[in-house]
């Protein structure tokens, strides 16, 4: 759907808006590689650059993974249930890039980080593959 410039929003906010409900919706499925920037940015009526801003945004909020060929679904991977007990505490936040690594996770993904009560161990779980289930 082209931009409307007429619009507060910023076009690349639009954009992405528009990939965000086709991806959403089912249209776009996962693993479905995305169009190039320049094919995007003839269909919306923008720059390749106001197309790279948006493809940013879904990058940030974990619905598409690049790589060098390219912008591609992403897969909603198995959710594995983490049980936790009175007085652990939970926390999310971003991860570092060395956790990035070591659970192979995609930007824009938070991860949970579990202190179990009595300890100061850390326990880092990617908080799209995990919930959590409080045992009482």
């Amino acid at each position: 759907m082209p931009v409307d410039w007429s619009s507060f929003q910023p076009a690349y906010m639009q954009v992405a808006d528009d990939l965000r409900a086709k991806i959403v919706g089912g249209e776009l499925p996962p693993d479905y590689r995305l169009p190039a920037e320049s094919h995007i940015a003839q269909q919306e009526g923008v720059s390749r650059d106001t197309v790279r801003k948006a493809i940013a945004v879904l990058r940030r909020e974990g619905l598409i993974r690049t790589t060098r060929r390219g912008s591609v679904i992403r897969t909603r991977p198995e959710v594995k249930v983490v049980a936790v007990a009175r007085g652990d505490r939970i926390e999310s936040r971003m991860p570092t890039d060395p956790e990035r690594r070591e659970h192979d996770m995609d930007e824009g993904v938070p991860v949970l980080v579990i202190v179990r009560a009595g300890t100061e161990d850390e326990e880092i779980y990617p908080a799209d593959q995990h919930r959590i289930a409080v045992q009482l």
